[in-house]
C-alpha cells in the first residue's frame, strides 16, 4: 500500500510510545477528566451525580488507553485527547447508568445511547436523553459531553470520510448496551436474535465474539486518529473499520471479560468468556483472535503502530492484578504471550510503570 498513515509522526517502538504516553497523554487525559469531574460534582440529581463520578473514578484507565491513539499524531492531540476522553466518558457513564440502573427499559437504554450517536454527528441537536427514566436533572452534563465531541470531531480535517464508519460502530455499540442490560431472563434471547441478523457477514465468529467486538471503542478512536490526517485517502476509513472490527475490537473486549471471570461469576454478571464449552475451547478461540488481530494490524497503513496497539492490549490485560488469583487465566495468559517480544516488553512496562502512574 502506497499510503502511509501519519508517516513520520508515529512512535517507532514500545519505548518511544511510552515516552509519549508519559509526557503528553497521561497529563492530557488527567486534565480533561479533571474538568469533567468538576462539572459532574455539580450535577443536581444525586443518582446521576453518583454514577457520573463513579464511572470516572473506576474507569479512568479506559480514557488513558483510548487516548494512546493521540500519541500517533501529537500535533493534533489538542483535538484527539478531548474527543476521545469525552466519548469514552459518555460510554462509561451510560454503562454505569444501565448496569446499575433504576430502569430495565430497553427504550430508555436506547435513548441514552442516542447521545453517543449524536456525539459523533457534528450539528446534531442535543435531546433529552433521560426522557424515559425517573432521574432527569444532570445540570447539562451529558449534553456538554456530546457537544464537546461534536466540536472536536468537526475540527478533524478528514472526519467526513470516516464518519459513516464511526456511526456504524457507535450504533452497534448502542445495540449491545441495550440487549446486555435488559432483564436477565431476556438478555441472552435478545442477544442471539440480534446476532442472527449479522451472522451471515461473520462466518468465522461465534455469537459471543461478535457481541464482544461491538463493545469496544477502539475502532472509533482509530478512525478519529485517521481523520486527523489531512491527506487521508477516501478508502482508508473502510479499511480501518474492517481491520478493527471484529478482530482487534473483539480481542480487546474478550481480554476484558477474561480477567473479570471470577468477579462476574460472584456477581451473576454476563461474561462472554463463559459461553465457551471448555477451557480448551476458550484458549483456542482467544489464540485465534490474537492471530486475527495481528494479521489485521499488519494489513493497515503504518502497521507498526497497530501492532503495538494489539501487543499492548494483550500485555495490559494480562498484567492486571486480577490475573494472579485465577489459575486458568494465568495459563491462558502464558499461551497468549508466546512468540511476541513486544508483548513481553509492554507487559513489563505495564507492570512496573503504567499502573503505578495511574
Amino acid at each position: 500500500m502506497d499510503y502511509d498513515l501519519l508517516a513520520g509522526r508515529s512512535p517507532r517502538g514500545p519505548f518511544s510510545l511510552m515516552v509519549r504516553v508519559y509526557k503528553y497523554i497521561l497529563p492530557g487525559v488527567k486534565e480533561a477528566l479533571g474538568g469533567w469531574r468538576k462539572i459532574a460534582e455539580a450535577i443536581p440529581d444525586p443518582e446521576l451525580r453518583k454514577q457520573a463520578l463513579d464511572s470516572m473514578t473506576a474507569k479512568e484507565f479506559h480514557c488513558i488507553g483510548g487516548a494512546v491513539y493521540a500519541a500517533a499524531n501529537l500535533e493534533r492531540r489538542d483535538v484527539l485527547i478531548p474527543l476521545i476522553v469525552a466519548l469514552q466518558t459518555i460510554s462509561d457513564y451510560l454503562d454505569n447508568l444501565c448496569d446499575r440502573s433504576t430502569s430495565l427499559d430497553p427504550d430508555d437504554f436506547r435513548l441514552l445511547h442516542q447521545s453517543m450517536l449524536d456525539a459523533v454527528t457534528p450539528g446534531a441537536p442535543i435531546a433529552n436523553y433521560y426522557a424515559l427514566r425517573a432521574e432527569q436533572d444532570d445540570g447539562g452534563y451529558l449534553g456538554l459531553l456530546v457537544r464537546r465531541c461534536q466540536t472536536c470531531a468537526a475540527r478533524l480535517p478528514s472526519y467526513a470520510q470516516v464518519q459513516p464508519y464511526v456511526r456504524e460502530l457507535v450504533s452497534l455499540y448502542g445495540d449491545l448496551q441495550v440487549y446486555k442490560h435488559i432483564s436477565h431472563d431476556r438478555r441472552e434471547r435478545e442477544l442471539l436474535a440480534w446476532w442472527e441478523t449479522h451472522a451471515h457477514a461473520y462466518p468465522g465468529l461465534m455469537w459471543n465474539e461478535f457481541a464482544a467486538a461491538t463493545g469496544s471503542t477502539l475502532g472509533m478512536f482509530m478512525l478519529f486518529l485517521a481523520a486527523s490526517d489531512e491527506s487521508l485517502p477516501a478508502k482508508i476509513g473502510k479499511e480501518i473499520r474492517e481491520s478493527y472490527f471484529p478482530s482487534i475490537n473483539g480481542l480487546h473486549i474478550l481480554l476484558d471479560y477474561l480477567i473479570d471471570q471470577a468477579e462476574d461469576a460472584v456477581g451473576g454478571d454476563l461474561n462472554f468468556c463463559s459461553y465457551y464449552d471448555s477451557q480448551e475451547e476458550l484458549d483456542d478461540r482467544l489464540q485465534r483472535m490474537v492471530g486475527a488481530a495481528r494479521s489485521s494490524a499488519d494489513r493497515l497503513p503504518f502497521s507498526r503502530f497497530h501492532r503495538m496497539i494489539v501487543e499492548g492490549l494483550v500485555a495490559l490485560y494480562l498484567s492486571d492484578p486480577k490475573v494472579k488469583g485465577q489459575q486458568s487465566v494465568r495459563r491462558t495468559a502464558r499461551l497468549l504471550m508466546k512468540g511476541s517480544p513486544w508483548t513481553r516488553v509492554f507487559f513489563w512496562l505495564n507492570s512496573h510503570l503504567i499502573r503505578k502512574a495511574m
